[in-house]
């Protein structure tokens, strides 16, 4: 089931790398599963599925870049794909040959300027044995001089004295060299970036973030500040891989039930009463769905995923129609708290804030 970037263009068949036949109507022709396309899960009776049932879900909740988990990710930090700066690796860069339907969909867009599929980053931590030239520079995030800058949502909140951490499933292990085997580095955007990674490019350590008062936790430290009533005001969460839903190594029961559980945490605070849970996926799972996604930009939308908010401030069993996407959370934080857009993408008035999915006026 390929979710990479130019695959999935090629799935949805939005004209973009061949002319179009007509929306969502080559998910088969373009798998290596292709009976698989065709199936569902219903979740209604497990635990995000009840979920849905008591507050609000997002029907038309789409992922922000067309591809997998690695480029979804970075949109969901920064609201853009990362600049590749640096001499191109054999095999790195992209093509597609329309005549004979060849594609090779790797590391980096077409022209050679994006990274777009999984790239692992110069700042630890990353997988060992990875040859230095293949690994993605730090991306700049504290020099708004220079012509790369790339400012990240954790950059926006810090400028504005806004608590928010990212709490990972596994990082402690990872960040002290003994990863879980299912500890997905690619998933962590923050530390691609010169300000958040715990270790320098050249191996020393990041003082100002590594160790308790870091931005990047362990997940098990959210259930900690939960139970301390020490949350932050943003809160970021990525399972690890047994927890995540992912076909073929993780259960799907074990993932929705590990939602719940982090549900259930913030319940028992005393935040809860003014908080804001937004759960979805950072691709859709290989699947075809009937709904064609809106094109954009060159970046996507992907195809739907799951969205669900649960808060006491949203519609209690109800289905919100509002077309949304990965980066309308980021639009969200930013209206909260009145911080300026990071990219392009979340400047577009056509991506929604999430806002429409309240009962309450959001703003400063």
């Amino acid at each position: 089931m390929i979710h990479r970037f130019y695959h999935e263009q090629l799935q949805i068949d939005n004209g973009v790398l061949e002319p179009s036949l007509g929306q969502q109507d080559k998910f088969v022709t373009w798998s290596d599963n292709p009976g698989l396309v065709l199936s569902y899960a219903d979740a209604s009776y497990l635990p995000e599925g009840q979920l849905a049932q008591l507050y609000t879900l997002c029907d038309n909740f789409f992922h922000s870049a067309y591809g997998g988990s690695f480029l979804n990710h970075q949109f969901l930090a920064a609201a853009t794909a990362p600049l590749w700066e640096q001499t191109i690796p054999a095999g790195f860069q992209s093509s597609y040959d329309p005549t004979t339907l060849t594609l090779v969909d790797s590391n980096l867009t077409i022209d050679g300027k994006y990274a777009v599929n999984t790239t692992y980053g110069a700042q630890a931590p990353h997988p060992v044995g990875i040859l230095a030239a293949d690994l993605l520079n730090v991306i700049n995030d504290t020099d708004p001089s220079q012509s790369d800058y790339t400012p990240t949502i954790g950059d926006r909140l810090d400028g504005a004295h806004v608590s928010w951490r990212w709490y990972a499933g596994g990082w402690t292990d990872a960040v002290n060299g003994n990863p879980d085997p299912l500890f997905q580095f690619h998933h962590q955007p923050f530390a691609y970036y010169r300000k958040y990674a715990p270790y320098n490019p050249d191996g020393t350590i990041n003082p100002q973030h590594f160790g308790p008062t870091a931005r990047l936790q362990d997940e098990t430290q959210f259930f900690a500040d939960a139970a301390n009533g020490t949350l932050p005001a943003v809160s970021f969460i990525k399972p690890l891989g047994p927890d995540n839903e992912h076909p073929g190594y993780a259960s799907l029961l074990q993932g929705q039930q590990h939602v719940a559980d982090l549900v259930a945490a913030v319940q028992q605070t005393k935040a809860w009463k003014d908080s804001a849970i937004i759960v979805t996926y950072d691709e859709n799972g290989g699947r075809w769905d009937h709904v064609p996604p809106t094109m954009l930009d060159s970046w996507g939308y992907g195809t739907r995923v799951p969205g669900i908010i649960i808060s006491p401030f949203v519609r209690a069993g109800y289905i919100d129609h509002t077309q949304y996407e990965t980066v309308s959370i980021l639009k969200l934080i930013e209206k909260r708290f009145g911080l300026q857009p990071l990219s392009p993408r979340d400047a577009n008035p056509a991506v929604s804030d999430l806002t429409p999915a309240f009962t309450i006026t959001i703003g400063q």
